[in-house]
Parts: structure tokens; sequence; C-alpha cells
């Protein structure tokens, strides 16, 4: 698997548009990520990891996710950019390619199921 030369860092995500909450309005979501204390290696692979140390630091990245505030946010961004490495609100690469299979999955069934029903209706 190819790794990126410098992984990107929190600070590094795009500007996006923040959900109404008890924060400022005008600050990226990112501002309030728990892992910007955290140190990156955690949630990126260093070249040729095997696979036991692989799992711990996943695991251990994932535990930073589960209390961070902006964990819902940061999914999303990961999944709609696709980001193809790392550890990103709470989920491997590999569990977000499982779920944007299962999002591409769920669209086509409703597109066959809505046009299913413009033809009975028809």
């Amino acid at each position: 698997m190819l790794q990126p030369l410098h992984p990107p860092r929190v600070a590094d995500v795009p500007h996006q548009r923040v959900p109404a909450r008890d924060r400022d309005q005008d600050a990226p979501w990112h501002t309030e990520a728990v892992c910007r204390r955290d140190e990156a290696g955690l949630f990126f692979a260093p070249s040729k990891e095997p696979t036991a140390a692989r799992l711990s630091r996943e695991e251990a990245a994932k535990r930073v996710c589960a209390r961070c505030p902006v964990m819902v946010e940061c999914r999303e961004h990961a999944l709609l950019q696709p980001e193809p490495y790392g550890v990103w609100g709470g989920l491997t690469a590999a569990e977000r390619r499982v779920v944007l299979a299962r999002r591409r999955r769920r669209e086509v069934e409703l597109k066959k199921a809505a046009r299913g029903a413009i033809a009975a209706a028809g």
C-alpha cells in the first residue's frame, strides 16, 4: 500500500460548513478535534508496519476519536474527500471503503425504487 510522504495533519483539513452547535459558527470543525493534541503517527501507518502493531495503533486512535466532539464531522470529511489513509472519525481506511460501498448500494436501490414508483403511478 502506498503511503503519503507526509500524512495530512488535522490542521491541513480544509474549512467546511460547521453544524450548528455551541461553538463559534465561523470556526472550522477541526479546531475542536481532540487529535490536534495527539501524535499524528497514531492516526497514520508507518511504512511496513506489522499487522499486530497496526491493529493496536488503530484501536488507540479510535479511542481518541471516541472522545472527540467533532467525530461525526471528521468522519464525513473523510468519506466525502475520500481520505485514502489513516483513521478519521473513528474509522480506518478499510472501514471507510465499506461505508462508501454501502452508501453507493443504498443510492442505487433508492433510485430503482423511485423509478418503480414513477412507473407504477404513470
